[in-house]
């Protein structure tokens, strides 16, 4: 206890001096004042030249499209985003959370899970990519909105247009409109009082109809993550984040788009995963966030030009040379490896997954630090980081300034579930009570994820006692999602998803244990009793099927058919561990 004090009155002394801050209203006109003509945005145009927004301009145009969508009556309503990263996504998601709440969606769900948010959301616009867009407008998806006045700007359009089903209007005449009503005085945007402390971000956390919970944040909330994060890990105004990860995530949102614009650093935007490292080389970023796999995919790349370009008494007997270099080769190796990722690369802050040590040390020793953290969107998203003070790199690091962890109920090793209370924990789960009064207890947040804590106050995750599956790149599958799909289909009674790993690769993968409705089955085989085989291939028609209705990252990459039902619990729930998973492995 006397060491994880003095370290955390340490790292207390040391934090980098920041400004509070409480809604983004005031964050978009403080970096407005502070960082007018500087360079807030690399963007390209459509014949791929790079060009700039500075802060003075990005102010403005959140203004105008926030101008222009209160004259269409949506002040205090829901609007959602989606899309591929963008300026666009970005104005609108400042503008939608500042005049009414925004709600952001993945642009990889398809067209039911989208309206199905819709729905849930009461969203009375939606602003996104064609690609996005014309799925919802489908004649056999429109009819299942239930806000039939919704309104569709498209970020793609150039015009507005209304033909049978495709009603949108053009997002660049929607925000040409704002900036002819600032000219005209219109003060409606600037007149708006946020309270901090009010629904102004809701997320969903998964894809289905029946499990989708909302997470429920305020700008306070997230401000607060904001300034906590650049406590620990200093932005410089000359940086440049290269936007790689999804926006509609907290972790990319928070600290990959909003830090920066408090910081007056820029953004650059990523033209598709082939494109990182043209990218790389025509941005020159200094940091990037990213998810494990990046990192493990740019060290094996490395690893292989050197075990290819070094002199073999480096690189025999030896998974990594980087230990065997003496230091004017190891130089030379660094400044080659900086050039191929653009030159100016200081810093990968890490999220989602653990990163194996090795890898980050590795980095480290090439000059390129590596910094992971361990976060959730019910906590807007950061709880702990590895800081530029302090930092191991087989933790999660430590708890970020303002908020609080400690381990529930520990075992005998020290390990429980990890809770957290802090000033970035959400409101609560949309419409939910019952669920939010379940993790949030005494004003602590139960994570559902199972850590232990050193003597030091590192922060060290072991497990999940929840049931979500995390990807070696980062992404969430909740299997009671896919659950649903498989159970709606009258040919299988029910099914337990799981994540498992594969002998010789450290990715995680989506498994089903599926327990066939016999019955069913043979009405559907004309009263022929099905054999084992004809059962598999049925089963495997389903599997496709689901697959079909789901993002490829959600795919179910094996199944078992079992021949017993699974063991329940006394409320006839199937129990997620014990037996019941045993069969994962035949």
């Amino acid at each position: 206890m006397k060491n994880e004090l003095k370290i955390a009155d340490k790292l207390k002394k040391k934090y980098h001096k920041c400004e509070e801050i409480t809604n983004f209203k005031d964050m978009i006109n403080r970096s407005e004042e502070i960082f007018k003509t500087r360079v807030a945005f690399k963007l390209k145009d459509k014949n791929g030249n790079i060009y700039n927004k500075t802060y003075e301009e990005l102010k403005k145009d959140v203004v105008s499209l926030g101008t222009s969508l209160i004259e269409k009556g949506l002040f205090n309503k829901r609007i959602a985003v989606i899309g591929k990263n963008s300026y666009k996504w970005a104005i609108s998601y400042l503008s939608a959370s500042i005049i009414g709440v925004v709600v952001p969606i993945d642009k990889e769900l398809q067209a039911d899970d989208i309206i199905n948010f819709l729905n849930v959301s009461e969203s009375s616009c939606i602003l996104g990519d064609s690609k996005n867009l014309e799925q919802i407008v489908k004649t056999e998806n429109i009819n299942k909105l239930k806000n039939k006045e919704i309104i569709f700007i498209n970020f793609d359009k150039e015009e507005n247009t209304k033909k049978n089903n495709d009603k949108f209007l053009s997002f660049s005449l929607v925000l040409e409109k704002g900036k002819k009503l600032l000219e005209k005085g219109n003060t409606k945007f600037e007149e708006i009082k946020i309270d901090p402390d009010e629904l102004k971000i809701l997320l969903f956390t998964s894809g289905t109809t029946g499990n989708a919970k909302g997470v429920c944040l305020s700008q306070r909330n997230i401000c607060t993550n904001i300034v906590s994060t650049y406590g620990i890990v200093k932005v410089k105004r000359s940086d440049l984040f290269f936007s790689i990860l999804p926006l509609h995530h907290t972790y990319e949102c928070t600290l990959g788009f909003l830090l920066p614009l408090y910081s007056g650093a820029s953004i650059c935007y990523c033209d598709g995963l082939r494109y990182i490292s043209t990218n790389m080389l025509e941005y020159h970023p200094s940091v990037i966030l990213c998810v494990p796999l990046l990192l493990e995919n740019m060290y094996k790349k490395i690893m292989k030009s050197m075990k290819n370009s070094l002199p073999k008494k480096y690189t025999q007997d030896t998974e990594n040379p980087i230990n065997k270099l003496p230091f004017f080769i190891k130089k030379i190796v660094k400044n080659k490896v900086k050039n191929t990722l653009g030159g100016r690369l200081r810093v990968f802050i890490v999220g989602a997954a653990a990163v194996n040590p090795e890898i980050a040390n590795t980095f480290d020793k090439l000059g390129l630090n590596s910094l992971q953290g361990y976060g959730l969107t019910e906590c807007a998203p950061l709880v702990a980081g590895n800081t530029d003070f302090f930092k191991r790199n087989d933790s999660a690091g430590l708890p970020i300034p303002n908020v609080e962890y400690k381990i529930d109920n520990p075992n005998d090793e020290g390990v429980g579930e990890i809770i957290v209370k802090g000033p970035n924990v959400m409101l609560g789960y949309y419409n939910m009570p019952e669920e939010t009064e379940k993790v949030i207890k005494n004003g602590w947040f139960h994570t559902g994820d199972l850590g232990k804590i050193d003597e030091n106050g590192f922060l060290y995750i072991t497990g999940r006692c929840k049931s979500v599956i995390i990807t070696k790149n980062g992404k969430n599958v909740y299997p009671e999602e896919i659950e649903s799909y498989l159970n709606d289909n009258p040919l299988i009674s029910e099914s337990l998803v799981s994540g498992v790993q594969k002998e010789n690769d450290d990715d995680t993968f989506v498994n089903a244990q599926i327990f066939p409705n016999i019955e069913a089955i043979t009405e559907y085989l004309k009263g022929t009793v099905p054999t084992k085989e004809e059962i598999k291939k049925i089963m495997s028609d389903v599997v496709s099927s689901v697959n079909s209705k789901i993002p490829n990252y959600k795919h179910i990459k094996n199944f078992v058919v079992r021949d017993k039902e699974f063991e329940k619990t006394t409320t006839q729930k199937i129990k997620r561990y014990g037996d019941n998973m045993k069969q994962d492995k035949n």
